[in-house]
């Protein structure tokens, strides 16, 4: 389970003093002086029971006409400060099941009772309310090579604990695995996020507990969706772009993604057959278990 990290610290910070002094610091939550670091100037942040509310109140009278931090994340999420090539803030707002967004919007939207594991690290606190519930598991990233309905036999349950307030953890990229419960009343979590170049590379999965495989890889990027968009609209150009990718990209993600754009082409289902029996000799085993998935489909 994540990593609880237990600091006494009284002082309360602001939040530029928190971002500025990690900053100045650096962080690496491999490091354990750097996650130290991090850690006590989240507590002081934490202590500020201030600082959030302000933010809000503000953000609600200008009606985020002058909010200028990008966010690429539910309505839910509130970023703090900005990606710095190292770490970003945010606050995460978690509601409870009596609240209308809740009913009105489902439990996906939070991503509750949606097992998955995470491909960074980050710090959280328990900023306010009793905080949302977590069955937390461990896996061994380096057994599974990510294709749907994969057997993870070293998936294990760990334990049901709770954000309380003050609380802080840090979540370990590919070890960590929770499924999200919906705290018992509203509830809000401070994280700092770790970032680095590569990550948008680095696999992210979702869990089917009871039959301890992998469900699906929860972690695309642009570019996946660039080339099937381009493929989509034709041009040989993009065709050819695809073909090559499909077949020697270093991410086998992105391979997939291009093998998809190719097939998606194809309306004769013999075609599409063809192709995926292509796939199949690729050179990638993530791209052979999922064309062989994708082969059983069309004669299904």
């Amino acid at each position: 389970m994540p990593r609880v990290i237990e600091i006494a610290d009284s002082a309360q910070a602001s939040l530029e003093e928190c971002s500025d002094a990690i900053a100045a610091f650096g962080f690496d939550p491999t490091d354990d002086e750097s996650l130290d670091n991090a850690a006590r100037w989240l507590r002081r942040l934490g202590n500020n029971r201030e600082f959030l509310g302000d933010i809000l109140v503000e953000q609600l009278a200008q009606r985020h006409r002058e909010e200028s931090l990008d966010n690429a994340y539910s309505p839910q999420v509130i970023m703090l400060s900005p990606p710095n090539g190292q770490f970003f803030m945010r606050a995460n707002i978690w509601p409870s099941l009596h609240e209308h967004m809740v009913r009105a919007s489902g439990g996906d939207c939070f991503a509750l009772e949606m097992p998955h594991d995470h491909n960074f690290n980050f710090l959280t606190l328990g900023y306010f309310g009793p905080g949302y519930w977590s069955d937390y598991y461990e896996y061994n990233f380096e057994e599974v090579i990510g294709y749907r309905g994969e057997p993870v036999p070293s998936l294990r349950f760990i334990e049901r604990s709770r954000l309380e307030q003050g609380k802080i953890m840090l979540y370990r990229a590919h070890l960590d695995v929770h499924s999200q419960l919906p705290a018992d009343s509203l509830s809000v979590s401070l994280n700092i996020m770790h970032t680095h170049g590569a990550q948008g590379w680095y696999d992210q999965y979702r869990f089917d507990l009871e039959r301890r495989e992998i469900a699906a890889i929860i972690s695309p990027g642009p570019s996946e969706a660039l080339i099937k968009v381009a493929v989509g609209l034709g041009g040989e150009e993009a065709i050819d772009l695809a073909e090559r990718l499909a077949r020697s990209h270093p991410s086998d993600r992105m391979r997939l993604a291009a093998w998809d754009a190719l097939a998606a082409r194809e309306a004769d289902p013999a075609a599409r057959d063809a192709l995926w029996h292509q796939a199949e000799g690729s050179g990638s085993r993530l791209v052979t278990k999922e064309a062989r998935a994708r082969r059983a489909e069309l004669v299904a």
